[in-house]
Formats: C-alpha cells, sequence, structure tokens
C-alpha cells in the first residue's frame, strides 16, 4: 500500500511555506489571464459565426455544431496550458 506522503515528492505537490503565497500569487495570474485569452477566443468565434450560436446549439439542437464548439474549447484550453507551462 503506498503512502501518499512517499508519492508525493513524485507529484510535485509539496511546496514550502515561506513559498505557498507566491505560487497562490502566480496560480492566480495565469488562471486569470488563461480565462481572458479563453474568453476573447470565443467571442471571436461568435462573432465570426455567420449565425447565432446559441440559438443553433439551443433551440435546434444542432448536435454536430456542439461539437465542434467542444473541440474548439479542448483545443484553446490545451493551446493556453502550453503557453503557461512553457512547453
Amino acid at each position: 500500500m503506498l503512502n501518499l506522503a512517499a508519492i508525493a515528492p513524485m507529484l510535485g505537490m509539496i511546496v514550502k511555506l515561506e513559498e505557498i503565497w507566491n505560487v497562490l500569487e502566480t496560480t492566480v495570474i495565469f488562471v486569470a489571464l488563461g480565462l481572458i485569452v479563453f474568453s476573447i477566443a470565443f467571442l471571436i468565434v461568435v462573432l465570426v459565426a455567420p449565425f447565432s450560436v446559441k440559438k443553433e446549439i439551443e433551440e435546434d439542437q444542432n448536435t454536430s455544431l456542439a461539437i465542434i464548439i467542444g473541440a474548439l474549447i479542448i483545443g484553446i484550453a490545451m493551446i493556453i496550458s502550453a503557453a503557461i507551462q512553457g512547453n
């Protein structure tokens, strides 16, 4: 049986108490920047679409459009994540 304290260093889950505020500050900044970039990208998609995305998905039950928008959301999230990590 594995102990959580034994695997925590491998997962990078241990932060010294003196460094916790720096880590939290950096995390909040990157979350805010990521959400702003994500919102701008989604707004661009909605503005560029020649139809109402909300109407197509909610009222017309356009499943294919919902899948494409979902794939777009995942793709943008992966790009933002890679940019934040520096990969």
